[in-house]
């Protein structure tokens, strides 16, 4: 049996073992009470996510090859950093030349600006500041969208069901055939609503319960439980959507 093989296997294989779930849901838990996300960073930039998240979007955007990814949410910029990193390397192998990464936030802040800015990575990094559903916002974006042959999209702003549906919606329609759009913080859905007590999102109301309504009505995407089964421990469960038409 080839590696390649051996390891389709042992990722179906976690589906089935409960013990290895239920671990890591419990570190899940208790990881995200100790704001475990918040100490990684990227090329000097923090990130806030987990290993996990990080490596499974390396891995789609190598095989992807994106000419454009969009990102909602920036934060301090390390995940900006990130995706231009990942397409600066597949540039120097061979892939999209001037593939560029498209941020949007409502709020960013001077100091956050002017660290991305500053960064090496920057030539790859476009940015907006705007609501990620404010109509001129979205007609921004799809214009940035116009003649790329594959676009990846991340979604990571606020977590509330109405504004992540607002999202999918205006967004999912970018992705290209066989690229993802990526909605982060599902595992909202799978906590303890205690966690999130000066949270606008909860159990009930969150990235997940907003993908399931949008899936419901869009064929075009599904879950693609195989990093699911990898990752285990992520923060995006049921959150790598696949588009297949």
């Amino acid at each position: 049996m080839s590696f390649e093989a051996e390891t389709a296997a042992r990722i179906a294989a976690n589906d089935t073992n409960s013990k290895l779930k239920a671990d890591a849901q419990a570190l899940m838990d208790s990881s995200i009470r100790a704001q475990y996300s918040y100490n990684f960073s990227w090329m000097g930039r923090p990130i806030i996510q987990y290993p996990q998240d990080i490596v499974a979007m390396q891995e789609i955007i190598w095989r992807v090859q994106p000419d454009l990814i969009i990102e909602t949410g920036i934060a301090h910029g390390g995940s900006l950093i990130f995706s231009a990193a990942m397409l600066e390397l597949n540039a120097a192998c061979g892939g999209p030349a001037d593939a560029k990464v498209l941020g949007i936030d409502i709020d960013i802040r001077a100091h956050n600006r002017a660290a991305i800015e500053a960064h090496p990575m920057f030539r790859r990094i476009s940015m907006i500041e705007g609501s990620s559903v404010a109509p001129e916002v979205i007609d921004r974006v799809r214009q940035e969208a116009i003649g790329k042959g594959r676009v990846l999209v991340c979604l990571d702003s606020n977590h509330t069901h109405a504004h992540v549906l607002q999202e999918l919606r205006a967004y999912a329609p970018l992705v290209t055939i066989g690229s993802y759009c990526v909605v982060f913080d599902t595992i909202v859905e799978d906590l303890p609503a205690e966690l999130f007590p000066d949270r606008a999102w909860a159990p009930g109301d969150n990235p997940k319960t907003a993908v399931r309504e949008f899936l419901a009505a869009n064929s075009g995407f599904v879950i693609d439980h195989t990093i699911d089964q990898k990752l285990l421990v992520s923060v995006a469960p049921n959150g790598y959507l696949k588009r297949t038409g």
